[in-house]
């Protein structure tokens, strides 16, 4: 069977008709599905009984659920999602001052491999559905509530896969989620971030897109970023470069880069240098990430004296630099460490 949530609000108005229904009766049930975040006909305590049952003959619920949840000596906590076919991501709540923001992801792992991100040694697995997508937020929404004492303020895009390779899904559930029908979250409290997919960041301009925009960038220098984020390959720093500037043209938005310091990658003179120039076509804040260390011993976190020289540097050409503070790394909740192992990945 459909799962209700998988239809149009036409198209439940169509069942209705068809059972002998009253059309009206399909806001009582929008705003059971899409403001309330209902996970079964049952909860629908303003429907009649005999519809309920209409309606579970016809549909289903495909309700993801909380698997795991672990909790940081920082408060933030990290949750693993089992969708019915057993795929498994996580997210995360990162509570501050009054503010709860939640990581959500997009896709079961991810395509892009970048080479310092525990995700992409998962691969790509599948997209989530945009339904697959709001029941982070609900879930993770009313935890919020029970834990904090106040529900999601924020959102952002930041956490397994990619979004803008997931382009519909993505969007649809950003509209969900902020439709005064919906649950009304301000799209000015929710960001995108994207490892730099050109054909989307261009999508996104054309359609006006109202919420923030990060672009995962971690360097300017085109050999050192073919490296450590494979897909330059075909999305080159100079064509982003052109794309973010047709976005600001576009919607008149501030871009955020993320920059993640690796220690002798991306932590130079020359590497601040070259981030500078980078950023002049555009207005830019750049979040500086410090590096969660992995067992593979790969890549190194920034020594204090290297990152403070680097962020002085762009301060001194007149640039706005947050340091982003990592949260939740005992438990593997901060930032390039959500991985749900035992998933086969398509090749």
């Amino acid at each position: 069977m459909t799962d209700i949530r998988h239809i149009t609000y036409e198209e439940l108005e169509d069942f209705l008709l068809s059972v002998n229904e009253k059309k009206f009766r399909a806001k009582q049930i929008w705003t059971w599905l899409w403001q309330k975040g209902v996970g079964s006909f049952d909860e629908m305590t303003n429907v009649s009984l005999s519809l309920r049952t209409q309606m579970a003959e016809h549909f289903t619920f495909r309700r993801a659920e909380i698997a795991q949840e672990a909790h940081s000596k920082d408060k933030t906590a990290k949750f693993a999602f089992r969708y019915e076919d057993g795929k498994m991501v996580e997210g995360v709540l990162i509570p501050s001052g009054e503010r709860v923001t939640a990581c959500v992801s997009s896709q079961v792992g991810c395509p892009l491999r970048c080479s310092f991100c525990a995700t992409g040694t998962m691969g790509f697995i599948r997209n989530l559905h945009y339904s697959e997508i709001v029941d982070e937020f609900v879930l993770m929404n009313r935890r919020a509530q029970e834990l904090y004492g106040n529900g999601i303020t924020n959102i952002v895009f930041m956490g397994m896969g990619e979004p803008l390779l997931n382009f519909d899904n993505v969007m649809t559930a950003i509209d969900k989620i902020t439709a005064k029908d919906g649950f009304g979250l301000s799209p000015t409290r929710i960001t995108l971030s994207t490892a730099g997919v050109i054909r989307g960041i261009k999508k996104l301009a054309d359609r006006n897109f109202p919420c923030g925009l990060a672009v995962s960038l971690h360097s300017a220098e085109p050999a050192v970023r073919e490296v450590i984020m494979p897909v330059t390959e075909h999305n080159s720093l100079h064509d982003l470069q052109a794309a973010l500037l047709y976005y600001h043209q576009k919607t008149g938005q501030r871009i955020t880069f993320e920059y993640l310091l690796l220690s002798k990658v991306n932590d130079t003179r020359q590497a601040a240098e070259k981030l500078a120039r980078y950023c002049r076509p555009f207005p830019v804040k750049i979040n500086i990430i410090e590096y969660n260390e992995t067992e593979d011993g790969i890549y190194h976190r920034s020594y204090p004296n290297q990152r403070e020289e680097f962020i002085n540097y762009l301060k001194n050409c007149n640039m706005v630099v947050n340091v982003r503070q990592s949260k939740g790394q005992d438990i593997a909740a901060a930032c390039g460490q959500l991985v749900k192992q035992g998933q086969e990945a398509t090749k």
